[in-house]
């Protein structure tokens, strides 16, 4: 009886463990982080202790991967800046005025990398813009000590990354490879219930988006720990290149079953469709085959197993399609009809050997060493360069009008504004709405403002010791730890951690003085509300102008898919989509309607630009022979389609739409009416796969379900009623 009433106990136990309780673990080794540093800090008599201080909370992640590939950068960045600020001293120490500006545009140039390169790369940059404002803006007053005032920071800095990876691998580490093994592993399980039920035809529309969402986010976020596994893990490191061609493969895969999963949804909207349902008869069979996978976890073994049953199901799809065919044949179906069927099963084919390439890299984890691991085609993102232009010129004018102000009032307070603000502006920059992140970091440090001045003037001067001085500051470093540790108030937390350590935390030598102490605060929280300004007033990057210039860059992939070089072609245009929905989507946060168009602008590219990419590939291995010469009127009207299909997409209107349609069934018929020398079924028929590609992209041209719906509305009626 007792056993029993302990198991949902243990239950919830378990579960707060695998999520609060990992929040808890991280604050906690935070706490120790943060206590060492300072500790050795304040015995080694550095110059601030709080820059190390300040290391820790800013290098510290619930995973030991995270922190190990934070600290390389930020080691990184910290070198640029101070080489950087040491130049500046070298060649502008008599003028202020000089140094200033050339400060601003170094620290507009590091903004704008932040918002350039995602992940922990954009620390680097960071880190290299606020370094070398810390480090010069003090020195301004004595030039000569600017290279000491440099070794000092990256020591400083340095003794936090030390003692945060330390800690991080030390105690109750918790592995960013095994994290990676986690997700990998569960990825599968929920993409095979999701075609299961795409196959048979029970999915909503919304959880169809929603998924295909959930995926992009997925394959965006396994890049990122992919990339931070490498630092931690010579297992993974190994792997490395395994790890790459199975993002790369589960995100064509995810594509190919959207092109299928959209064709099956237009012949299921046409009624008593008799294609339909010899299509539906071979879908099941695949259907079943995915069910013993789905909803679990995929295993280096289960994939092997995948891979046996895969096999078997492709060598005899063939004979299954034929006997499919032969079928539908003795109902007198029309052209359309046969090409839908055609089409269907090509993609079919298709998606069922992408799939078998995916389970035969998994199966290949298991090997120390693999053919498989040969893989070059990297993961390549896509950012609009207007994002990072918005972001460095926010950078330039505001450092640049904080500095004329300092020089004009001679404010004492001044230099703690500009550098302050040189930290928001690049830890805002990598966010999708900088101004929210200034407002939460401005809160985070008023609140700090407020908990420093009752520790700093009405505690500290009573205690003696520093396991004393430990239990004052432990409240605002777990609380801030607690805020950062959640996305929606990640600022609050790091306002409060960062600038409570630079107003109030004390050094060796303590120097009790409100005005300074007051003046300072001011200055942090007045150049973080100018930062939010700027970001909501200069280009921001979540308004409509960045919506569009996304949608354009989206629509423009197709035009990569045409024109770009074929090799690698295929990785870097799902890569590059992928990335730019992803950028979209958190860019239009709380707008669904935005985010829908953008989404079915990804559908609408995807579908056509990987037929595009096939039709590329299926040309480039054609046999020599006449039928299959670059002068064969068929491959001339390829050419022409290409060139529609590009104006279509980067102008989407009626004509454009309309010219569009009438070279892809100019094509069409060009393909249909040429003689081959092989046998007319999609495994051995080149024409027939050309065909069918074709097709897929004149029924993608008219989906009502497209944004380029709303551009078809003077076709023929014949032509939509065909398509839905």
């Amino acid at each position: 009886m007792n056993r029993l009433s302990a198991l949902p106990w243990r239950r919830e136990f378990n579960g707060w463990a695998r999520s609060d309780g990992v929040t808890w673990i991280y604050i906690f080794k935070v706490l120790i982080a943060a206590f060492l540093t300072y500790w050795l800090a304040l015995r080694l008599e550095l110059p601030q202790p709080r820059t190390a201080l300040i290391t820790v909370f800013i290098v510290m992640q619930p995973q030991s991967g995270h922190v190990f590939a934070k600290s390389f950068y930020r080691i990184l960045g910290t070198l640029a800046g101070s080489s950087m600020m040491v130049l500046f001293m070298a060649l502008f120490a008599q003028n202020s005025e000089l140094f200033l500006g050339c400060l601003s545009l170094w620290v507009g140039i590091c903004s704008a990398g932040a918002a350039r390169y995602r992940n922990f790369r954009a620390y680097g940059f960071v880190l290299a813009g606020y370094t070398a404002a810390m480090v010069g803006l003090p020195a301004l007053a004595h030039p000569e000590g600017s290279f000491m005032a440099a070794v000092w920071r990256v020591l400083e800095i340095s003794l936090g990354i030390v003692c945060s990876t330390a800690v991080s691998a030390a105690i109750l580490p918790q592995s960013s490879s095994a994290a990676m093994r986690n997700a990998l592993y569960q990825r599968f399980g929920v993409f095979a219930q999701f075609v299961s039920d795409g196959l048979r035809g029970v999915t909503e529309r919304a959880a169809f988006e929603a998924g295909n969402v959930r995926f992009t986010v997925e394959a965006i976020g396994l890049e990122g720990l992919r990339s931070v596994t490498v630092f931690e893990d010579p297992h993974m490191r190994r792997r490395n290149g395994r790890l790459n061609r199975l993002n790369s493969e589960f995100m064509a895969m995810t594509t190919r079953f959207n092109a299928l999963h959209q064709l099956l949804e237009r012949l299921r909207g046409r009624d008593g469709s008799q294609v339909f349902t010899a299509i539906d008869l071979g879908l099941i069979t695949l259907a079943e085959l995915l069910d013993g996978f789905a909803g679990q976890a995929l295993t280096d073994r289960d994939a092997a197993r995948l891979v046996e049953r895969l096999e078997a199901y492709k060598s005899s799809l063939p004979a299954r399609v034929r006997s499919l065919r032969g079928a539908l044949l003795q109902t007198g179906p029309d052209d359309a009809d046969l090409l839908d069927f055609h089409t269907a099963y090509e993609l079919l084919y298709r998606f069922v050997n992408d799939l078998h390439d995916y389970a035969q890299t998994h199966a290949s984890l298991a090997d120390h060493n693999h053919v498989r691991e040969g893989w070059d085609e990297p993961f390549v993102s896509k950012t609009n360069w207007m994002t990072s232009v918005a972001a460095g010129l926010r950078g330039t004018v505001i450092l640049s009008i904080m500095s004329v102000y300092w020089v004009a009032t001679a404010w004492p307070s001044g230099a703690t504004m500009i550098l302050v603000s040189a930290a928001t502006l690049g830890l805002s920059a990598m966010t999708p709405n900088p101004r929210r992140m200034s407002f939460q970091m401005a809160c985070g440090t008023l609140l700090g403002a407020v908990c420093g001045f009752v520790e700093t003037f009405f505690l500290f001067p009573f205690i003696d010791g520093f396991p004393l001085l430990c239990l004052l500051l432990a409240p605002v470093f777990v609380f801030g730890a607690f805020l950062a540790s959640r996305p929606q108030w990640v600022g609050y937390g790091v306002g409060l951690l960062i600038f409570f350590c630079i107003g109030s935390v004390p050094d060796n030598l303590t120097v009790y003085n409100p005005y300074t102490f007051v003046n300072d605060y001011i200055a942090m929280v007045i150049g973080m509300l100018i930062c939010a300004a700027a970001g909501a007033i200069i280009l921001p990057p979540n308004s409509g102008w960045m919506w569009r210039r996304l949608e354009d860059d989206l629509r423009r992939q197709v035009v990569f898919a045409i024109s770009a070089p074929l090799r690698g072609l295929g990785s870097r245009f799902e890569s590059r989509t992928r990335d730019l929905l992803h950028q979209a989507y958190g860019l239009a946060a709380g707008k669904p309607q935005v985010q829908r168009h953008l989404l079915r602008w990804m559908f609408s590219v995807l579908e056509i630009g990987h037929a595009i990419i096939e039709l590329r590939r299926e040309q480039a291995v054609l046999p020599i022979h006449p039928s299959y010469a670059e002068s064969q009127p068929w491959r001339q009207a390829i050419r022409v389609m290409g060139r529609s299909l590009i104006r279509l997409f980067i102008q989407p209107d009626r004509n454009n739409l309309a010219r569009s349609l009438y070279a892809v069934d100019h094509a069409i018929t060009l393909v249909r009416n040429t003689d081959e020398p092989f046998a007319p079924h999609f495994d051995t028929s080149a024409l027939r796969r050309v065909q069918s590609y074709l097709h897929f992209i004149r029924t993608s041209l008219l989906d009502p379900q497209s944004p380029l719906a709303a551009y078809a509305s003077q076709y023929s009626s014949q032509g939509l009623a065909h398509a839905s």
